[in-house]
């Protein structure tokens, strides 16, 4: 049940029984006042009930909010005046923090953002007993320009690897950086990639395809 329409003596009794019915607290839903209600003369001639129609926020839209909230509070606490902003599906949450000087924020090949990414999908998804949702943080299109670039060095390498028929080795990259840089190359003829070596030193290899 998502949603219900309750009537009742005042507006907070019938909102009371709705959240009861939904199982579900006051920040879970959106509340819709159908009815005020009447006292009506001496509280009983001409009395009318309140009406109101009480929704389940859809879970993701719900995690979104708390995603938001949460990485503004862990913002402040680190002294960083940013914008947080944020889009939802089933599955995945986007987040974006725009602002100035937000360097501090992504750290060397973006290692900084990556904690705070992980840390913020741990926090919001142990909130609840909901479905867990991949959180992924971006600061100042940083991680849009970070893909572009290995791409870009994927295939740089690979086409050195078609010249010389020689395997070469990458440098370190998180787990994130190795699935695109497998992606961009999964379809260019002659090579094959793979990785090699033990978190967080694991490497791409790119080989001459049998």
């Amino acid at each position: 049940m998502n949603s219900v329409e309750v009537v009742g003596r005042t507006v907070e009794e019938a909102v009371a029984e709705a959240l009861a019915r939904l199982q579900a607290g006051r920040d879970e839903v959106h509340i819709t006042v159908l009815e005020e209600g009447t006292k009506g003369l001496f509280g009983l001639i001409g009395s009318k009930q309140a009406k109101v129609r009480v929704e389940r926020i859809p879970a993701h839209e719900l995690k979104l909010a708390r995603t938001v909230a949460f990485l503004k509070e862990l913002l402040a606490k680190m002294g960083v005046e940013a914008e947080v902003t944020g889009t939802a599906d089933e599955e995945t949450i986007n987040v974006e923090v725009t602002g100035e000087g937000l360097g501090v924020l992504i750290g060397r090949r973006g290692q900084t953002l990556d904690a705070l990414q992980y840390l913020t999908g741990l926090a919001v998804n142990r909130q609840t007993g909901e479905s867990w949702h991949r959180v992924v943080i971006d600061v100042e299109g940083y991680r849009e320009r970070r893909t572009e670039t290995l791409q870009q060095l994927a295939q740089r390498m690979a086409a050195k690897v078609q010249a010389t028929g020689r395997r070469v080795v990458l440098d370190p990259m998180t787990a994130a950086e190795r699935r695109i840089v497998h992606q961009e190359l999964s379809q260019v003829a002659g090579v094959e990639t793979h990785s090699e070596g033990k978190e967080p030193y694991r490497k791409v290899v790119i080989v001459p395809k049998k």
